[in-house]
């Protein structure tokens, strides 16, 4: 069976194989439209052109062109937790480097925040339309709002407590909620001063976290 991607912007999920791969196609499409032309300019027939769909296609699973972004940016945010998990499993037991690097599981959480910090720049520099909707807190442009970060943060919360061996406690989700808005704004100045992100601004980011972070999981 094809794993289908739900999202609360469907009008409609998918049952059959066809009916998931065409929705895959559909999101595919807007996400190379929107690298090209923008979010202003994307609309619902220039994704179903693309896609090599009906226009009915198109608004049997999306009612307008925020609904299919907003889906987009659901579909990257599952992308991206499994990109972290696949490399959380793949480092598992990496020794840690640097100071504190002796203490107990002093290693797992600086690889740990490596793998979410690694990932999400390979998904900004190279999953189309990541730098437009990422996890859907940039449509319309310069709308960031609040609620993406602290869905990220909850999710990482799930993710490292056990990895970390600590408790997915309300402290442990207002760090992570600090640290993913620290790393979010810094990670945009970074984009913004270089487009393929400034690698200097990128290591301040990553040295802030390690130092935040290490007053609460040293």
């Amino acid at each position: 069976m094809m794993r289908v991607h739900h999202a609360t912007s469907l009008r409609r999920a998918p049952v059959q194989r066809r009916s998931a791969e065409r929705l895959t196609r559909i999101l595919d499409a807007c996400a190379d439209l929107l690298d090209e032309v923008g979010y202003d300019a994307l609309s619902t027939r220039a994704v179903a052109q693309r896609a090599g769909v009906p226009i009915g296609s198109v608004y049997r699973f999306f009612g307008n062109k925020r609904a299919m972004a907003d889906a987009l940016a659901q579909r990257n945010f599952e992308r991206y937790t499994e990109r972290v998990l696949e490399r959380l499993e793949k480092t598992a037991g990496e020794p840690a480097t640097g100071e504190g690097a002796d203490a107990p599981a002093a290693g797992g959480w600086r690889v740990a925040v490596d793998a979410v910090l690694d990932e999400y720049l390979a998904m900004k520099r190279t999953a189309p339309g990541f730098s437009l909707v990422d996890f859907g807190n940039q449509v319309p442009l310069g709308a960031r709002r609040a609620e993406p970060n602290h869905r990220v943060a909850r999710r990482l919360t799930q993710l490292l407590s056990g990895h970390l061996q600590r408790e997915p406690d309300d402290d442990l989700r207002r760090v992570f909620l600090v640290a993913v808005e620290t790393a979010d704004t810094l990670v945009q100045l970074a984009f913004r001063v270089d487009p393929e992100g400034d690698e200097r601004i990128i290591e301040e980011t990553r040295e802030l976290l390690r130092a935040y972070l290490g007053r609460v999981l040293d």
